[in-house]
């Protein structure tokens, strides 16, 4: 079975860098990109077990008018590979030494993807100094299996322990064991008065594998989305039907805009 958002990490595409640039983090060559300049960083974070290349149909555009770093986290990407048992707590520290050793002094715009939004809110609640504003894209979140379960709670519970073990089955990126033990996620309270956009997929399925891609659930998925980004006073959500979990690839132009938008809501 394949399962919902949990195993979209698993179709990420295979992209060569020519000249990737390196920089050293906990011992570990981390792989990153940095291009374009600014009055604001944007810092993107990709989804899943993703490298840096999940950010291929924006990078550029963005850099055209902004500066913009893309990294791929120590295991994923042309990272150096390592086998852990990571947590979101670990990864944001990371995320915050990758800057450090950038040398970025400013606080930066975190944009991320899928689970890479799990890192982005436990950098923002823990390292509110090093945020200037939030965008999450198609982002993971600890409702999902809810979802799911105030739909059919029995079926839920049946399509749930097998993509539980399909995670397991296909490598265990090293996020895995880190979401099945927390639950229930926090909803990351703590992040400051911000200016936030949630760009979230309510497109239907003609053929719904699970409960998750069902009509009623992508509703309820846009709802809970729009309900998370609206508790800030600058929170702003962007639902879309045009695309699925990959709005940056189906709707480059579309998450372009909205970035910009986010920099201009910056300290207005």
């Amino acid at each position: 079975m394949k399962s919902a958002w949990l195993l979209f990490s698993l179709f990420v595409p295979v992209v060569v860098f020519a000249k990737p640039s390196f920089v050293t983090v906990n011992g570990y060559d981390v792989e990153y990109e940095m291009s374009g300049n600014g009055k604001h960083t944007v810092f993107l974070e990709a989804g899943g077990s993703a490298g840096l290349s999940d950010w291929d149909p924006i990078f550029k555009s963005l850099a055209k008018n902004t500066r913009v770093i893309r990294y791929s986290r120590i295991g994923n990407g042309g990272s150096e590979h390592v086998v852990k048992n990571y947590s979101s707590e670990e990864y944001a520290e990371e995320a915050r030494l990758v800057l450090e050793a950038l040398h970025i002094k400013k606080p930066v715009v975190y944009v991320a993807h899928s689970y890479g939004a799990y890192i982005a809110r436990r950098f923002a609640a823990t390292y509110p100094e090093w945020v200037s504003g939030l965008m999450l894209v198609e982002p993971a979140s600890e409702h999902d299996v809810d979802i799911m379960r105030r739909i059919d709670l029995t079926k839920a519970e049946k399509e749930i322990a097998q993509v539980k073990l399909d995670d397991m089955k296909n490598g265990m990126s090293n996020q895995y064991l880190d979401f099945w033990a927390k639950r229930p996620l926090p909803s990351y309270p703590e992040i400051q008065d911000i200016p936030v956009t949630v760009i979230a997929s309510i497109k239907k399925y003609e053929n719904p594998p699970l409960l998750f891609f069902t009509d009623e659930a992508r509703e309820m998925w846009g709802e809970l989305h729009s309900e998370w980004a609206y508790a800030f006073p600058q929170g702003k959500a962007v639902l879309t039907n045009k695309s699925y979990h990959f709005p940056q690839k189906d709707e480059p132009d579309m998450v372009v805009q909205e970035v910009f938008d986010l920099l201009g809501r910056i300290n207005h």
